[in-house]
């Protein structure tokens, strides 16, 4: 009988045994995979992120969070590889040159498609406004009656677009290192799809700004006053007058100002970076923050109350537009909606790539 009770005993303890010694091999060969990958060559002009958790969404003592941003809330983000920087007019014009494609700037207005995302009672504008172009900062603003009244400072300018960013009698001449511009989400997406890259969802991206750190503020960590030499943003009173404190009055070439910990530029300011999560004003709100979510993708439908009627995305970085006294969106946990069709001069992307995506390709 006290041989049998010490049998089972004996049998018990080994299957622990092989158990722990099994979880040990799988976290072990876990382990190695994770090593494996990050010693993989990143692809040209591309950077590793690496496997982490980190707190999504507005931090404690940031004075300019909105509402959107809280609660702030634990995420852990697989690694990837992400562009260094944002993606320029010389790759987006070798894209151009290799398929043909043609942006949404450049398209005719299809008004018939155009109402089916306004209101029922929309009048048609005139023929001579219907006509392809794209948003730009208004450069002569003198004075602004209300902050609330955008057009005062955006103008639609008939033939606008990523090859002639100011309008028509503008070129890309000396700006093959400017970040593209005049970019809608269907004309980031056609890139990726040539590229064999995707865009980040916003949790990706913030993983890469936050670099080495887990909790900033800033992608330089949570000191304000290292704004100016660290990101291209406005300085003076927006939006009559840029004092251009950082060395460029607008859009900037990219790598004009330093990296963050982990290499990349321009992931503050320059220019907004369209991600591919959905824009959803009540998304942090409405999910399980009680143990950390893993690789989300963002909100399973849209909702601002702003634009109920057509789709937006998630833009984050801010742009050389971006002032403390107006949109303060040079944070990481800042984010703003842009309609799926919508295109302008501060806006462009940057693409990520897994090693699947990579090794399948």
């Amino acid at each position: 009988m006290i041989k049998k009770y010490y049998f089972i005993k004996l049998v018990f303890f080994c299957i622990v045994a092989i158990s722990f010694s099994c979880k040990k091999n799988s976290k072990e060969k876990e382990t190695i995979k994770d090593k494996e990958i990050s010693k993989i060559n990143p692809p040209k002009g591309m950077v590793w992120v690496e496997r982490k958790t980190f707190i999504q969404g507005a931090k404690k003592s940031d004075t300019y969070a909105m509402e959107r941003e809280k609660p702030a809330h634990k995420v852990t983000v697989d690694g990837f590889f992400i562009d260094i920087t944002e993606v320029t007019n010389k790759q987006y014009k070798k894209f151009v040159e290799a398929t043909n494609y043609i942006t949404i700037a450049e398209r005719v207005i299809d008004w018939e498609e155009m109402k089916k995302q306004l209101p029922s009672n929309a009048q048609k504008p005139h023929d001579s406004i219907l006509q392809p172009g794209s948003l730009i900062f208004n450069k002569d603003v003198n004075a602004v009656v209300s902050m609330q009244n955008y057009s005062q400072w955006w103008t639609w300018k008939i033939g606008a677009n990523w090859k002639h960013p100011e309008g028509p009698n503008s070129n890309l001449v000396g700006k093959d290192n400017f970040p593209v511009v005049h970019i809608a989400y269907e004309d980031a997406l056609a890139y990726c799809k040539w590229a064999n890259r995707r865009l980040p969802t916003e949790a990706e991206w913030e993983s890469a700004a936050q670099g080495s750190n887990n909790n900033a503020i800033f992608t330089w960590g949570n000191e304000s006053e290292k704004l100016d030499a660290n990101a291209n943003t406005w300085q003076g009173v927006f939006p009559v007058k840029n004092e251009s404190v950082d060395g460029f009055e607008f859009i900037s070439p990219v790598k004009s100002y330093p990296p963050n910990s982990i290499g990349l530029y321009d992931i503050a300011g320059n220019v907004w970076e369209v991600t591919s999560d959905l824009f959803n004003v009540n998304y942090y709100k409405e999910i399980d923050i009680a143990k950390p979510l893993l690789n989300p993708k963002g909100a399973n439908k849209y909702y601002n109350p702003n634009n109920p009627y057509q789709v937006e995305y998630i833009m984050k970085g801010g742009s050389f537009l971006c002032h403390a006294s107006y949109c303060s969106s040079f944070r990481i946990s800042a984010k703003m909606g842009v309609v799926a069709d919508s295109a302008s001069d501060h806006m462009g992307f940057r693409t990520v790539a897994t090693p699947d995506m990579l090794t399948s390709k």
